[in-house]
């Protein structure tokens, strides 16, 4: 005899099921799962009892098409959303279960909910919560299981989630910061590179065969954007197709610590913006640093964690380097303060805060001074950059009307 095959999480159909609830009222919804069973007993926990439970037949005109790139991705605000709410809902005396069943149901992303249905089963069957976060690994970070398990370990799971929360928060401002300064000095120049290769392809062959036609001379700016504009109609394709490849394997190796031991030095060095990733990356360090220290992680752990999370390969082999330095013994603030990537303020902060006793609450401090400074740095540049790009966007293409427009004054001496 043959033993049956188990039901994989993965292996989850839809049902349609019919309630009454609270109020009295016959509800109709459908869930996610992977048999009958599971829905009366998922509608069980959130005390609902079912009058019907029927399997979703979905026909193929029906049955919805996901591509790939269209889907919704779960991103850091989705996550912050997620842990407020479940952090206000445990700690009004909900069950874990049935927290992760509310959720998964009202979450406006799908795949997250998707993703806490798969959860809720792994937690029913026995897993806590944190080892059945960590089968999503591309979903859920490596701070948020960590301080979950801590939380769970500690016995104040809602406080951990509320950390987690109000770290989410902070990183996704942090990231709107940045992303505020970046865009408008991107589509400037993406808007310039557009204009010139237009111009070089459609506008400068008409009037070269005007000027030919006339049969004047070509002053020598002009000639030049001829010769460019016959390079440019076979080599615009050659730049695109270039171009898509790099993307591609840009965002397949940029992850890699090869790729990044080469970059993310590079980042520190450049010009203006340098500053700014350093202090974006020291932000991130010690504000989840703090979090992890909070919830209760021990600091050799937490340390092993933070690293990657700073978003720069420099601090990360920092990081590694002030970790053995704590394992043998020393102060946090001495083998950092050997690391020109942590500023002298840093250093010291963390010593007062290893003196008196309160590590969490100077890099609470510390992160709040370099994401305020992320503020005032974004803000000066924006200021700077848009006068910057305006008369860089006006160079450009001023520069090529000019260029075609000087030969009809040699036209107008030949009329005459």
């Amino acid at each position: 005899m043959s033993a049956s095959k188990p039901t994989l999480v993965d292996d989850m159909r839809e049902y349609e099921y019919t309630v009454r609830n609270a109020q009295g009222k016959v509800v109709t919804a459908r869930i996610e799962a992977p048999n009958e069973q599971a829905v009366a007993a998922r509608l069980g926990s959130m005390g609902l009892v079912p009058i019907s439970i029927e399997p979703v037949v979905v026909s193929g005109l029906d049955k919805e098409i996901e591509i790939g790139f269209l889907k919704k991705k779960i991103d850091l605000r989705d996550l912050a959303v997620m842990s407020r709410q479940m952090a206000t809902m445990i700690s009004a005396g909900l069950s874990l279960l049935r927290t992760l069943a509310i959720l998964a149901e009202q979450t406006e992303n799908p795949e997250l909910g998707k993703v806490l249905a798969q959860t809720r089963s792994e937690v029913e069957k026995g897993g806590s919560l944190s080892t059945s976060l960590a089968k999503h690994p591309t979903v859920f970070p490596p701070i948020m299981i960590n301080i979950v398990r801590a939380g769970e370990t500690g016995g104040f799971l809602e406080d951990a989630l509320l950390g987690l929360a109000e770290n989410f928060e902070s990183e996704v401002k942090l990231r709107a910061k940045i992303k505020s300064a970046m865009t408008y000095p991107i589509v400037v120049f993406i808007m310039a590179i557009l204009a010139t290769v237009g111009m070089l392809i459609f506008i400068v062959p008409i009037f070269e065969q005007m000027f030919k036609d006339f049969g004047a001379s070509l002053p020598a700016p002009t000639q030049m954007l001829v010769v460019l504009s016959g390079i440019m109609k076979w080599l615009a394709p050659v730049l695109a197709v270039v171009l898509i490849f790099a993307s591609v394997w840009w965002a397949k190796n940029k992850h890699k610590d090869e790729i990044r031991a080469k970059v993310d030095p590079m980042k520190l060095k450049t010009p203006v913006f340098g500053k700014l990733f350093q202090k974006v990356a020291v932000a991130r360090f010690t504000r989840n640093f703090a979090t992890m220290l909070g919830a209760g992680v021990p600091i050799l752990q937490a340390l092993d964690i933070v690293g990657s999370t700073a978003g720069n390969w420099v601090i990360e082999e920092a990081v590694k380097d002030v970790q053995g330095g704590v394992r043998q013994g020393m102060a946090l603030s001495v083998p950092m303060g050997k690391h020109t990537v942590f500023p002298p303020m840093v250093t010291q902060m963390v010593s007062v805060g290893e003196d008196s006793g309160s590590m969490e609450t100077m890099l609470g401090k510390i992160s709040e001074f370099y994401d305020q400074e992320v503020e005032a740095t974004t803000e000066s540049l924006t200021a700077l950059l848009e006068p910057l790009m305006i008369a860089f966007l006006g160079v450009i293409v001023g520069g090529m009307i000019v260029a075609l427009y000087l030969p009809i004054f040699n036209i107008f001496d030949l009329i005459k």
